[in-house]
C-alpha cells in the first residue's frame, strides 16, 4: 500500500509537472503573437499605400519630395544597429555584462539618428506642401512611414528600460529572455524597413 501511495505521489509530481508552463516561454510565444499582428498592421498600411499613392488631388508627388541621399543614411543606420543589436546577443551569450550594455547603447544611438533623419525629412516635406491632411497619398505615406517610426520609438524606450535592468540585475534568466526578444523585434523592424525602402522610396521615385 506504501508502494502504491508512493507511486500515486510520484504520478502526481509529474502530472504537475506537465501542467506547469515556464513563464519565459509563455512570454515568448505571446510576442510571436504580437509579431503576427503587426505583419498583418503593415501589409494592410502596405496595400493602402499601394492603392492611394497615385491620389495626390492636385498636391505634390511623392517623387519629387524623396530625397534618397537622406533615405540612404536612414537605411545605413538602421541596418547597423540591427548588426549591434546582434552583437549585444552575442555578448550576452558570453557572460559580458559590460560589453552587452555598451551595445545597446551604440544600438539606441543609431535608432535615435534614424529617428531624427525620419522627423527631418517629414518637417521638409511638409514645407513643401505634403503634409497629412493634404490628400489621400500623403495620408498614406505618413501613416504607413510614421508608424514604422512610432514602432522604432517604443523598441528605443525598451531597449534604455533593459540597460537600466542590466545594470541592476545583470544577466539573468528574465533579462536573457528580454534581450532575445527586444533583438528579435528589431531584426522585425528592419525588415519592414527594406519593405519601405523598396515599395515607398525607390519605387516613388521612378
Amino acid at each position: 500500500m506504501a508502494q502504491a501511495a508512493a507511486k500515486h505521489g510520484e504520478n502526481h509530481a509529474h502530472g504537475h509537472d506537465h501542467g506547469h508552463h515556464d513563464p519565459q516561454e509563455m512570454k515568448i510565444l505571446g510576442f510571436w503573437f504580437f509579431l503576427i499582428s503587426d505583419v498583418i498592421l503593415f501589409s494592410v498600411l502596405f496595400a493602402t499605400f499601394i492603392v492611394l499613392r497615385d491620389n495626390t488631388a492636385g498636391g505634390p508627388i511623392l517623387s519629387e519630395l524623396i530625397k534618397m541621399p537622406g533615405v540612404i543614411a536612414e537605411t545605413f543606420l538602421l541596418l547597423t544597429s540591427s548588426f549591434t543589436s546582434g552583437l549585444a546577443v552575442l555578448a550576452m551569450n558570453q557572460g559580458k555584462v559590460k560589453q552587452l550594455i555598451n551595445w545597446l547603447i551604440v544600438t539606441a544611438v543609431l535608432g535615435a539618428g534614424f529617428l531624427a533623419l525620419e522627423i527631418y525629412e517629414f518637417v521638409e516635406m511638409v514645407h513643401e506642401g505634403f503634409s497629412y491632411t493634404t490628400s489621400a497619398a500623403s495620408g498614406a505615406f505618413f501613416t504607413l512611414v510614421g508608424t514604422h517610426g512610432l514602432h522604432v520609438s517604443l523598441g528605443l524606450i525598451w531597449m534604455i528600460g533593459l540597460m537600466l535592468q542590466l545594470k541592476k540585475r545583470g544577466i539573468t534568466d528574465v533579462t536573457r529572455g528580454k534581450i532575445n526578444v527586444i533583438s528579435l523585434y528589431w531584426h522585425f523592424l528592419d525588415v519592414v524597413w527594406i519593405f519601405l525602402l523598396s515599395i515607398v522610396y525607390l519605387m516613388g521615385v521612378m
